[in-house]
């Protein structure tokens, strides 16, 4: 089992949140994020990127984390937004809105990765933050959990495609399967693979 991270950054004093999201790559679905002010009296053993995790672990933690968190909010910017807007743009709003969503108003924001939404509060983006704070490893447990939910919700209506094991990323099977298929609604028509075959069918 994947052990506690070593959170490196120096975070701030205050009211922090950690903002990570999860489904910018994959050819289906919203792009998820998530927004987690930690409790300091209440330590949540076990954070790490959510990557280095195995899914039950990241079932556990999400629900220690929404347990424990002083405040935490998932939202997400949907498959029409990101055909209009582009992925990085959708992403960007999907983690104001986590922020938006916060019960409680953070002093300052840490977002993973190297760009900022547009925010009311300081905020600073940390590269691989994901394992260096642990306000923003939550966060991103919350947006992956989130997303692979959703996920199995839409392989429920839609069975054929198989995103119960590739969460919509471009594996060889969901390329085959869009070919067989053809898209649904959920596939994301600006990624190219799905464009080439939209623009390939008859």
């Amino acid at each position: 089992m994947a052990g506690q991270a070593v959170f490196d950054w120096p975070v701030p004093e205050g009211l922090v949140a950690g903002v990570d999201e999860a489904g910018r790559g994959p050819l289906a679905g919203p792009v998820f994020a998530a927004a987690v002010i930690l409790d300091a009296q209440r330590p949540i053993e076990g954070l790490n990127d959510s990557k280095a995790l195995s899914a039950a672990r990241r079932e556990a933690l999400f629900e220690r984390i929404q347990a424990r968190a002083l405040a935490c909010s998932i939202a997400q910017a949907s498959v029409a937004e990101i055909d209009t807007l582009n992925i990085l743009q959708a992403t960007m709003l999907a983690m104001r809105r986590a922020v938006e969503g916060l019960a409680t108003v953070p002093q300052q924001v840490l977002v993973d990765g190297n760009r900022l939404p547009p925010l009311t509060m300081p905020a600073q983006a940390i590269v691989k933050g994901d394992a260096r704070v642990a306000a923003i490893s939550a966060a991103s447990i919350l947006a992956k959990v989130a997303r692979d939910r959703w996920c199995l919700q839409l392989h429920a209506r839609c069975p054929q495609y198989g995103f119960d094991r590739h969460k919509g990323y471009g594996t060889a099977a969901h390329l085959q399967a869009l070919q067989q298929h053809g898209p649904c609604q959920e596939h994301r028509r600006s990624f190219a693979p799905v464009a080439r075959l939209i623009i390939g069918r008859p």
